[in-house]
This record gives C-alpha cells, sequence and structure tokens, in this order.
C-alpha cells in the first residue's frame, strides 16, 4: 500500500470527507493539519501549488483535492492508485 499524506484543517468539510473515504477503505494516511500554522501551510502551498485543503499524496503522486479523489473512486481508479508502487 502507498503511503498517504494530507494536509488538512480541522473544521473543513472536504477534508472530513475526504478522510471519511480512506477511513472506510481502511487506507491509513499521516494527517498534516494546518490549521494556525502558516509555515506548515506555505509548505502546502510550494508542493501542491495550490493554497486549499485538502491536499492529497498517494506515493509520489499528487492527487489534489476532495474532488479529485472522489473522481478516482467513481471512475474506480483510487484501489489501484493505492496499491500501486
Amino acid at each position: 500500500m502507498q503511503d498517504v499524506v494530507i494536509y488538512t484543517t480541522r473544521f473543513c468539510p472536504y477534508c472530513i470527507r475526504a478522510k471519511d473515504l480512506l477511513n472506510s477503505k481502511g487506507v491509513k494516511y499521516r494527517e498534516i493539519a494546518v490549521d494556525n500554522d502558516p509555515a506548515l501551510r506555505e509548505q502546502m502551498a510550494r508542493k501542491a501549488g495550490r493554497r486549499t485543503v485538502p491536499q492529497i499524496w498517494i506515493g509520489e503522486h499528487h492527487v489534489g483535492g476532495c474532488d479529485e479523489l472522489m473522481a478516482l473512486e467513481r471512475s474506480r481508479q483510487l484501489d489501484g492508485l493505492l496499491r500501486a508502487g
């Protein structure tokens, strides 16, 4: 299983939705909360090219946000990406 990293904020509904999907699949992930930490948010923005949360990586692949994660699930590509590597 690929390493999964998700940058989040505590009350973001999209973050919660993305984590719920990963949890439902039994995926272990490393959550990096950027609440009240401008340096971590800036680190995320440099890596992702985006300032919004969540930002999700599966292995070295930058998935994007919640919408992109859900699109992978709908197209049945998410499980394969999680297993790749």
